[in-house]
């Protein structure tokens, strides 16, 4: 039994299991990741298919980059749901809007390009002086507006149906605070199986929805739809090159969230495994493999990519850390992005189960910012804080719900979150007083992370 023990860690070895046992923690590494990343589609109006394809597709190139060494699965990011709602709002009817969404993975395509850019950075710097500019007094106050200016999409699709809704919002409470190994790692699954199997017992329309989308539904096609990715739009010779300064302004500030968020992830996932993947691979290779993996699936029509917690709770729960399993899970995920049936299934979702869930995710990225803020013991009694954190706030959260609903700049509309992200840092630069150093509290350099769990 000795034998099969990693000897640095005391842990079983995945390689010493034989296929059969791989493939198993490959399917649950895969349910651990699957609510939270097809959610993302599902709020947005992108392709599950696609975002399915490209989950795996940016882990096994995020594998490749960091030289196959960190267990680390990339779904959907929420944090940048705020600006596809600003770029891309849904249409009447919970419709996508195909003729926007393209405009909205432009700017979050780029967005992935600043984590290259912030990647050189690390490795020219260090990531103590780089993150001097990035502190939780601008990150926090900017992941809190993002979740608030969401909030009124979450009500709007619980009206729908609220008892559907309130029955998302239970499971996932219930299984977060209450449950027990998988149960507790993967509470926005069940949130949504849990609803959605009670709207097609109790509602005969949601239920005739799902049975005509089914059925009309192939069993295999390409998920990849070139008419809605970022080289359909330019194929078109119909480019909006305003729309397209405006997606990236509005987007682009929003990777300074996300960025702090990969580097708690990869702190996290170092700390389960008992291995330093900050200092190898290095931050620089990790943060590269991220950004490039959201640039992929963004420029083909999927959601941004960014490092799972969940899927640290399977390690944690698993105790296997062999990254080969990982990249099993990414090769499922994309098997499953070949099935229109099942996308089917999951695009027929009511509008209360998305509510519903949508509810607890929208508040809890905003409670993780407070979290950012009190766990890096953010000093309000400094008036400079108080002054960075009140712009953001207020020029994020009133410009979005103002009149115009974005800040105008000649041809450029600036989403309320683009102010408010370009005011604080640049007041914090400005301003003396800066104090927070990356590195010397592991609990807050680890406080972001937008996942449920």
């Amino acid at each position: 039994m000795g034998k099969n023990k990693i000897p640095e860690t005391g842990i079983y070895d995945a390689r010493q299991l034989g296929r059969g046992r791989m493939l198993l923690l490959g399917f649950q590494h895969m349910f651990a990741m699957f609510g939270a990343t097809i959610l993302v589609p599902i709020l947005t109006g992108l392709d599950v298919s696609n975002t399915l394809l490209f989950a795996g597709l940016g882990t096994l190139l995020f594998h490749l980059i960091t030289g196959g060494k960190v267990p680390a699965f990339l779904g959907s990011s929420f944090a940048f749901l705020g600006g596809y709602a600003t770029i891309a709002p849904m249409l009447d009817g919970n419709q996508p809007n195909l003729a926007m969404l393209p405009y909205a993975c432009f700017g979050v395509a780029c967005a992935g390009l600043v984590y290259v850019i912030l990647a050189g950075l690390f490795k020219a710097f260090g990531a103590k002086k780089v993150m001097r500019f990035f502190p939780p007094i601008v990150t926090g106050p900017i992941i809190i507006a993002i979740g608030l200016n969401l909030s009124s999409s979450a009500i709007n699709n619980c009206t729908g149906n609220w008892w559907i809704a309130i029955a998302a919002i239970l499971i996932v409470v219930a299984a977060n605070i209450w449950g027990k190994g998988m149960i507790k790692i993967i509470p926005i699954l069940l949130g949504v199986i849990g609803s959605y199997l009670l709207a097609v017992i109790f509602d005969a329309d949601v239920r005739a929805n799902l049975v005509a989308n089914v059925s009309a539904a192939k069993w295999f096609a390409l998920p990849i739809k070139m008419e809605q990715t970022v080289f359909g739009l330019f194929a078109s010779g119909n480019v909006d090159t305003h729309m397209l300064l405006t997606a990236v302004i509005t987007i682009v500030p929003l990777s300074l969230a996300t960025m702090v968020e990969h580097i708690g992830d990869v702190s996290a996932i170092s700390s389960t495994c008992n291995r330093n993947y900050i200092e190898n691979p290095g931050l620089h290779r990790t943060l590269m493999g991220d950004g490039l993996a959201t640039t992929l699936a963004a420029l083909f029509g999927a959601p941004a990519n960014t490092t799972y917690g969940e899927n640290t709770g399977v390690l944690a729960l698993s105790r296997i850390y062999d990254p080969r399993v990982i990249r099993i899970a990414a090769v499922l995920a994309m098997l499953f992005s070949f099935s229109p049936k099942f996308a089917a299934v999951i695009s027929s979702m009511p509008g209360g189960t998305i509510g519903g869930v949508s509810l607890v995710l929208y508040g809890m990225i905003s409670a993780v910012g407070v979290r950012n803020v009190v766990e890096n013991k953010v000093d309000f009694t400094k008036s400079r804080n108080v002054l960075v954190a009140a712009l953001i706030l207020v020029l994020s959260i009133g410009i979005s719900y103002s009149s115009a609903g974005s800040l105008r700049l000649g041809a450029i509309s600036l989403s309320g979150l683009a102010v408010g992200s370009i005011v604080g840092i640049v007041l914090n630069a400005i301003m003396p007083g800066k104090d927070y150093v990356y590195g010397e509290d592991k609990q807050g350099d680890e406080s972001v992370n937008f996942i449920v769990q």
